[in-house]
């Protein structure tokens, strides 16, 4: 008879059996993360040290998103139709030109902020084919029991980058400087390259819901029709997408607030401390592998944002607040991989590219979305009303105090109080709690679930 111990330690070594083609592509891809978001975080510095704008910095942001807003709906069917893997290296590589092409500009003493942008838009558009494509290979290297532990890993890759990229850009500017940056993120956009290579993933099984005879722009237009045929999965996608809206705005939110009570430099261990929340979020989902039922997850996690958020708010305390955010960033992993767990469990893997990029266009939105509506509502009316001679001085101020970062604590509340409204209301809509019974899980392409010899062997021969 074997322990308990033995039982578990058996079925981690199982998991990452299973598991292994899903961790060799995700290792290559958490160190082009990494170097890519150095390149960014140096490329950040760079633009604020030459300009002095927070409007250019704020650019930065601009240019890197929108074009996954408006090519996903492109991208989505041409993944589909192209092999996801060959679709990864190629993305890989030539969104890696913009970043060479900034190296070069630089040595040779010609770079202004505008190349910035321009190269920032191009490898932007090679992300929004990548970003489906890689997302929609998780179902076809991984049995759809490790869904939610290889969902939590890719929220644990992203956590990584978030701690290790400023203080590894911090330190490579003052020895390598720009170059060597620039160097190291080729580099480590070839080691991605390298692992996809040694890499074959399984074939898409053809689905009845193919739309290869139909035009080019019904099928762009696919994802959204297939949705809307689903609304339990639209709702859950615009559910996970309000999550998003809150990081938003409590990003923007979080550095004027925190600096009224501390410098810069302990601003910067406080964002750190955000980033390992996220990183122990990811890292708890990829060991537990997540509730049987994902949207109870989802709904939990939404409730407790909303807690967290209005406690953030409620006193003029960087402790609690700090606190506050710490558990919400924990959560976030929880809420993304137990929604991304859904969708490929009921969405077919022969279309998945094309949803896929919908849900990564909305998700897209809801980020700068949160940024451009929550903060001019701090600056311009919340802390105006909540000033020492404000408005609301004389009623909620003399509950959560006046004065400077009272306006965004009053805005937190009420953004805690809307979620957990929301949250309620997402309860109530059946199509929603129920979308995990009413929608068939579909087959996917791993082979490789059993604790067999041939299992073995089958999942051997998937690599070259």
């Amino acid at each position: 008879m074997m322990s308990n111990v033995q039982m578990i330690e058996k079925t981690r070594l199982t998991a990452l059996r299973e598991m292994q083609l899903f961790i060799i592509v995700w290792i290559g891809q958490l160190i082009a993360l990494i170097g890519s978001s150095t390149t960014a975080f140096a490329l950040d510095i760079w633009v604020y040290n030459r300009t002095g704008s927070v409007t250019q910095f704020a650019l930065i942001s601009l240019f890197n998103t929108l074009p996954l807003i408006l090519i996903s709906p492109i991208a989505g069917p041409l993944v589909d139709r192209w092999d996801r893997r060959k679709t990864m290296i190629f993305a890989d590589v030539l969104a890696c030109l913009g970043t060479i092409a900034i190296g070069v500009l630089f040595v040779m003493g010609r770079l202004e902020v505008w190349h910035i942008y321009l190269a920032n838009t191009f490898t932007a558009v090679f992300m929004a084919f990548h970003m489906p494509a890689y997302t929609a290979s998780t179902v076809l290297l991984v049995p759809k029991q490790h869904l939610n532990r290889a969902n939590g890993l890719m929220s644990l890759m992203y956590g990584i980058s978030i701690i290790i990229a400023p203080t590894l850009g911090g330190i490579l500017l003052s020895i390598v400087h720009f170059q060597g940056i620039i160097l190291l993120h080729v580099t480590s956009v070839s080691i991605a390259v390298v692992s996809l290579m040694l890499v074959r993933f399984p074939q898409v099984n053809t689905s009845v819901v193919t739309t290869a005879k139909s035009s080019f722009l019904s099928e762009a237009t696919y994802g959204f029709t297939y949705l809307t045929a689903r609304p339990g999965l639209l709702g859950l996608i615009l559910f996970s997408a309000s999550s998003l809206y809150l990081v938003g705005g409590i990003n923007v939110i979080t550095v004027p607030l925190v600096l009224n009570f501390v410098s810069v430099s302990i601003l910067g261990t406080i964002l750190s401390l955000f980033g390992i929340a996220i990183l122990a979020g990811g890292l708890l989902v990829s060991i537990w592998g997540g509730l049987e039922r994902n949207i109870y997850a989802i709904y939990g996690c939404m409730l407790l944002n909303g807690v967290f958020i209005i406690a953030a708010g409620l006193q003029p305390s960087l402790v609690i607040f700090t606190a506050s955010i710490f558990l919400f960033s924990l959560t976030q992993p929880i809420v993304s991989s137990s929604t991304q767990a859904v969708m490929q469990k009921k969405v077919e893997p022969s279309v998945q590219g094309r949803v896929f990029a919908i849900k990564g266009a909305i998700e897209a939105a809801a980020l700068p979305l949160g940024y451009i509506t929550i903060g001019p509502l701090a600056e311009k009316v919340f802390e105006p009303l909540m000033a020492t001679d404000g408005y609301l001085a004389g009623s909620i101020g003399q509950i959560i105090g006046v004065g400077s970062g009272r306006g965004m604590g009053l805005l937190l509340i009420i953004m805690g109080v809307l979620t957990i409204l929301e949250t309620s209301i997402a309860y109530l809509y059946p199509r929603l709690r129920f979308v995990e019974d009413e929608l068939p899980n579909v087959s996917n392409a791993v082979a490789i679930a059993t604790d067999t010899p041939s299992s073995k062997n089958d999942a051997v021969s998937l690599v070259s």
